[in-house]
């Protein structure tokens, strides 16, 4: 009916976690009506690509301590908790996996999930050398984090940074 067109929708939230290069997968969400796009990067993940480039806001440990003065500010890995329905991290590299997987939170990305509630969905995408693949800890840490009730997707065969073809 007119009326209920006219009654604004909520827009649905996707934080999307990254540790290395911010994925297509951002533009990609972007294009998809009634989805609101903010992102979080590990200090590292900003060798990968331009932050002048990224068409959200972008969020990075620097934004906690700024935001946070005093008892009653705002945290902002709770903030974000709150304001995200869905949390995608893609890529996972297997350093943010091990510390997931052993409740470890020493930066912005690792202290939301960490605070994550887990009646809402968490995507995590691994992505690293097959040769860090191919440890058996990795397996553990998935399935770690698949315990938590995370959804794993799994990663693709291609041709790696290294040059090396594999996972």
């Amino acid at each position: 009916s007119e009326r209920s067109s006219s009654v604004p929708q909520k827009k649905f939230h996707v934080l999307v976690g990254v540790t290395g290069s911010v994925p297509l997968l951002v533009s990609q969400l972007l294009e998809i009506p009634g989805l609101e796009v903010k992102v979080v990067t590990t200090e590292r993940a900003k060798h990968f690509y331009n932050a002048q480039e990224i068409p959200v806001t972008l969020y990075s440990d620097e934004d906690e301590w700024q935001l946070w003065k005093g008892r009653s500010d705002p945290v902002l890995h709770i903030e974000l908790r709150r304001w995200a329905d869905l949390m995608v991290v893609a890529p996972l590299d297997a350093n943010t996996l091990a510390k997931l997987a052993n409740g470890i939170c020493d930066n912005l990305l690792t202290c939301v999930i960490r605070a994550w509630d887990l009646s809402k969905p968490l995507l995590f995408c691994p992505a690293m050398n097959t040769a860090m693949w191919e440890h058996p800890l990795t397996a553990q840490h998935r399935e770690q984090l698949k315990g938590f009730g995370y959804t794993e997707v799994p990663c693709v065969v291609k041709k790696l940074v290294c040059g090396d073809e594999g996972q």
